[in-house]
């Protein structure tokens, strides 16, 4: 099995763009897919509340799991952004290997 995993974040519309590029550009993520608009309705503080947001899929490494998530919360606009993790079950190898050579600071691409 693979060392890669996705981290699903939701985030409102103005920052996603800011967001993204910052953890690419501090090797935090390999690449991170910006999703298109969504609305989100959930309940917070015992208010159901509707918004609208952009999906981040954050591609990374296990061993950059902590750091990502330090850093995602350091920056993220919302009092609990929502930070959930996908291990694939398998991954190509080579795509495998540029998420490790990109996060460790290691790629030429």
């Amino acid at each position: 099995m693979s060392d890669l995993v996705i981290v699903l974040t939701t985030i409102d519309d103005e920052r996603a763009d800011e967001v993204a590029a910052a953890l690419v550009h501090e090797r935090l993520a390999a690449c991170v897919n910006v999703h298109g608009p969504m609305r989100s309705t959930y309940r917070w503080k015992g208010a159901v509340e509707t918004e609208a947001e952009r999906q981040l899929f954050i591609k990374t490494t296990t061993s950059r799991l902590a750091a990502l998530e330090a850093r995602l919360r350091s920056i993220h606009p919302y009092e609990l952004p929502e930070f959930i993790v996908i291990r694939p079950e398998s991954a190509a190898d080579e795509y495998a290997a540029w998420v490790r050579q990109c996060v460790a600071g290691e790629s030429s691409s």
